[in-house]
């Protein structure tokens, strides 16, 4: 069998508060099913190639922060793109570890429900960018479906302790607005969600132009 690969777009060292607990690193990658307007990733990608690194690989460019890790309870983000599509290389990479360093998903839990149930079985943490939890933003935002969110939100209060997930729910300039933002906090608590974070995009520039693809499926 091939040996699991990551498509590597950086590394951030050295992290505190953004990216899980502790001191963390956040693992940057390739790959989502989501065509966000406000795409950071698809304009990473459209200066840079992915290199897709082994788990082995990984562990030796990131066990430098080894100690920090253990001694904050820190670890690895996987970030960038949608990380539960790497699912299968986060569980080919964490026997590396040892089991001491905690590992932290960035996503929008937009994959399929069989890929979330995967992934809860090697990812400590879940850190997920909500976009709206109103369908048509959703849509015209992201170009996904919320049905399929807020069944994996389902899935996820009912599998992990409420300490091991935080929220993010943006202000997006063009397609939401606070009480959207509100309704989106409201709902997500009844779900059962406690670290809930409501915050605006900054655009420093002007939105892709309308209807253009982008050069890889990632998403910010």
């Amino acid at each position: 069998m091939a040996e699991e690969r990551f498509p590597q777009l950086g590394l951030s060292r050295l992290r505190m508060a953004t990216d899980g607990k502790g001191v963390t690193t956040l693992v940057a990658g390739a790959g989502c099913p989501l065509r966000c307007e406000w795409c950071i990733n698809r304009r990473l990608l459209a200066e840079k190639t992915p290199e897709w690194v082994s788990p082995e690989t990984l562990f030796e460019r990131t066990r430098v922060d080894n100690l920090y890790f253990q001694a904050t309870g820190g670890g690895l983000c996987f970030g960038g793109g949608e990380a539960l599509l790497h699912t299968a290389f986060v569980a080919a990479f964490r026997p590396l570890t040892g089991g001491a360093w905690k590992l932290t998903a960035e996503t929008s839990l937009h994959v399929p429900e069989q890929t979330l149930a995967a992934a809860l079985t090697c990812f400590d943490d879940f850190i997920v960018d909500i976009k709206s939890m109103d369908a048509n933003v959703y849509r015209r935002y992201a170009g996904g479906d919320a049905g399929l969110v807020l069944r994996n939100l389902k899935t996820l209060v009912s599998s992990v302790p409420p300490e091991r997930v935080r929220l993010r729910v943006p202000l997006i300039p063009g397609y939401n607005d606070e009480a959207d933002q509100q309704n989106s906090e409201a709902l997500l608590r009844e779900l059962g969600f406690m670290q809930i974070e409501l915050f605006p995009y900054v655009i420093k520039d002007e939105p892709p132009a309308a209807g253009r693809e982008a050069p890889s499926p990632v998403t910010g």
